[in-house]
């Protein structure tokens, strides 16, 4: 048996302000650096110990990865950091208000956008915010395969070449493998793994800082559908939250 723990970060200043995000580099609040502390003890409490550790090269899941891992009590354990494992990038989106969203462009395409499996937002054009192409941290990456939009099916196809490349050799080898990521490049490794069909994605809700544990056997197939979480009753409650997003106001929100 394998073991893999799926982490989304913890929450960040603009989760707080319910604001969408995609590739903005933004940090923990003062809240989700708790949250990612949180997951920590929870997975010590839980005795998962991880011995590899995957997450996007954005801030708020590189500090909830190095939170978490410190608070499980392996200390040593090196944090490897990829693009691929980023946000959906959401386009002219990004950095907006979701009910305002909502309002302007309506219900339908408010949640076509941010729950389908092949819809994408508008791009930012070049040299707009948003757009990515001189972050030095990308440098070494080809300008094609930075992106100015996403839909899920979009972040599927850039997050399965690490997938298959870095965590899996990790798993074969027997390592507990902690991913740390974002809502949509999880739900997108959560898809694959389940063999989800798209008429089931837009009711897939990943929560912040939720460790959700999967057993999976020697072919790497889940050996319980959707895995379970560490706390299962405080996952449905932010899963829920998540689902309703863009449906209170950045007033209302913590």
């Amino acid at each position: 048996m394998r073991t893999l723990i799926l982490l989304r970060h913890g929450e960040s200043t603009w989760n707080a302000r319910n604001l969408f995000t995609g590739w903005a580099d933004v940090g923990l609040s003062p809240r989700g650096a708790r949250q990612a502390e949180e997951c920590g003890e929870l997975l010590r409490a839980a005795r998962l110990v991880p011995e590899a550790v995957h997450s996007s090269v954005l801030t708020r899941a590189l500090d909830t990865a190095t939170l978490a891992v410190r608070g499980a009590g392996c200390r040593g354990v090196p944090v490897h950091a990829h693009w691929r494992l980023n946000e959906r990038h959401y386009g002219v989106l990004q950095g907006r208000e979701k009910s305002e969203v909502r309002e302007e462009f309506g219900e339908e395409r408010f949640l076509l956008w941010r729950r389908s499996h092949d819809a994408a937002p508008p791009p930012v054009a070049e040299g707009a915010p948003g757009d990515v192409s001189d972050d030095p941290r990308y440098a070494g990456v080809p300008r094609d395969l930075l992106p100015r939009t996403e839909s899920l099916a979009d972040v599927t196809a850039r997050l399965l070449p690490y997938w298959n490349d870095a965590v899996v050799p990790d798993l074969r080898a027997g390592r507990t493998t902690l991913v740390v990521a974002h809502s949509n490049s999880l739900r997108a490794l959560v898809a694959h793994l389940d063999r989800l069909g798209r008429e089931e994605v837009p009711a897939l809700n990943i929560p912040t800082a939720m460790p959700l544990r999967y057993d999976l056997g020697e072919d790497l197939v889940p050996l319980v559908r959707g895995g379970g979480y560490l706390d299962p009753r405080a996952a449905s409650a932010a899963a829920a939250e998540v689902a309703a997003e863009g449906f209170r106001s950045s007033r209302t929100s913590r």
